[in-house]
């Protein structure tokens, strides 16, 4: 399967917001930078799937410093097995959701990245 049919193109992540700024209960949606995807967020989103309202959403923003650009962080959240779908957020789309109807983990995302560059930094 070509897990590239999981992203929303920008015409279907509108339909999807509207859908869901309707109805928030309809979808567990996720935030976050996923740059880079390391194994922390597979374990997160699994957690956040276990008990989550499907389909399971995640939309991916940027960082301020983007390592990686935002398709090809899309496509390797696609490829995980708790994802539904998949979108390239960007601002208006954040401004758009029903205040606390995502779960946002871009703080955690930070914590994340400076872990892993910290553990690249003391194997140099």
């Amino acid at each position: 399967m070509d897990t590239r049919t999981k992203i929303l193109d920008r015409a279907a992540l509108e339909r999807f917001l509207e859908r869901f700024r309707r109805d928030p209960a309809s979808a567990t949606v996720v935030t976050g930078w996923f740059d880079p995807l390391v194994a922390a967020h597979a374990r997160r989103l699994e957690q956040i799937a276990a008990t989550a309202v499907r389909p399971l959403v995640v939309l991916i923003t940027s960082p301020p410093d983007e390592l990686l650009p935002a398709a090809g962080r899309a496509e390797l959240v696609a490829g995980l097995r708790v994802v539904d779908r998949v979108g390239i957020a960007d601002r208006s789309h954040l401004g758009a959701l029903p205040e606390g109807a995502a779960i946002r983990e871009e703080e955690a995302d930070r914590e994340r990245r400076r872990g892993l560059i910290q553990l690249v930094r003391s194997r140099r």
